[in-house]
């Protein structure tokens, strides 16, 4: 398994999508008064939805053995940095917690301290900023997901999702917006060759797709319930979400008689300049990559750890691992998308009339 993140970037896109944020989990000035207190921006997927998540453990595991409270703020992976942004003059937050390309896109913007949690020695010179603005903390993949109660055929390509039996039944999430639905502009367009064929499909798809979604996690539910046959996400977090939504299955869409594909799609964290209490995100930071909390990964988190000298032997461990049997993992050109992802954005836009 780690053979295959090992060669994927940082600067793989991600995901996630743009959820609401936890109004409960703001930091605000209060933090800014409690020497005790850690306050985290994440992107959505790392919390359970009823406190069974790998944030939900480590988090406690953390106030325990330190005494420190985190403060939990969640949301999209580009929400999460524009609300760093907003507060830039005034930083709320300690420690931020989003997919690629966001954690560039928050070092370009100057959001980030350089710090080099302990542990990150051991997490792959690819998973981490050489700057050491950031470093994977849990390891992912991109994917799909579809109702197995309501599909008794499930879908293998991305033609089989332009059958009129799926009309208003595929939703995707907001490319531009939330990491995950970005992916998708991605894979399209290393599955179909190129920009012009990618648009082209999303063109025609569109009939089918019930229509813009900020959040990428709300759409797990919808499929479970059968509102929804086919949606994206990511093996992490439809992996945990399916523990609680039985109805749910990964899938990798492949290109006709293909392979399916799929790309890393990792958590990143780093230390926020200018920090309230940057010591404590440093030792948030410190106990993420900690191995009794990259032990935890797989475990109860659903994902992939990012230390590669964590050896993860669980039962989920071996049913991740086993999703991505012959699933062919590729590298986009992150170069080109760095330069070019507005253009395929409007590019989008204009094919699908978003």
């Amino acid at each position: 398994m780690r053979t295959h993140a090992h060669k994927q970037s940082l600067a793989v896109l991600g995901a996630l999508s743009l959820a609401t944020v936890t109004l409960t989990a703001c930091g605000g000035t209060s933090a800014a008064s409690d020497e005790k207190v850690v306050t985290v921006y994440s992107a959505d997927g790392l919390k359970g939805e009823n406190g069974e998540g790998w944030y939900d453990k480590v988090f406690a595991e953390f106030e325990k053995e330190t005494g420190i409270k985190v403060k939990y703020v969640e949301g999209g992976s580009g929400e999460m940095v524009q609300r760093a942004v907003r507060e830039k003059s005034n930083t709320q937050a300690d420690v931020l917690v989003t997919l690629p390309p966001f954690i560039q896109q928050a070092d370009a913007k100057g959001l980030l301290a350089a710090y080099e949690p302990k542990g990150a020695d051991q997490v792959d010179a690819a998973d981490k900023a050489p700057d050491a603005k950031w470093t994977s903390v849990v390891n992912n993949y991109f994917g799909f997901i579809y109702n197995k109660k309501r599909l008794a055929d499930p879908p293998r390509t991305w033609e089989e999702l332009l059958d009129p039996a799926y009309k208003e039944k595929i939703q995707y999430s907001t490319p531009g917006v939330a990491g995950d639905g970005t992916a998708v502009l991605i894979k399209a367009m290393h599955d179909f060759g190129g920009k012009e064929p990618a648009m082209e499909y999303l063109k025609r798809l569109q009939t089918n797709n019930v229509g813009p979604s900020a959040s990428t996690g709300k759409l797990a539910p919808k499929v479970d319930k059968g509102e929804l046959l086919v949606a994206n996400g990511d093996v992490q977090m439809n992996y945990a979400q399916s523990k609680d939504m039985p109805n749910l299955a990964i899938w990798f869409p492949a290109k006709g008689d293909g392979k399916p594909t799929s790309f890393a799609l990792p958590y990143a964290a780093g230390l926020l300049a200018k920090a309230p209490h940057s010591e404590n995100g440093k030792k948030l930071l410190d106990f993420l990559l900690s191995e009794t909390a990259q032990r935890d990964v797989s475990a109860v988190g659903g994902g992939f750890a990012a230390r590669k000298d964590i050896k993860a032997t669980d039962a989920n461990a071996t049913e991740l691992n086993g999703l991505l049997e012959g699933v062919e993992i590729f590298e986009p050109d992150w170069a080109d998308i760095g330069t070019n992802l507005d253009t395929y954005i409007d590019a989008w836009k204009t094919a699908t009339g978003s």
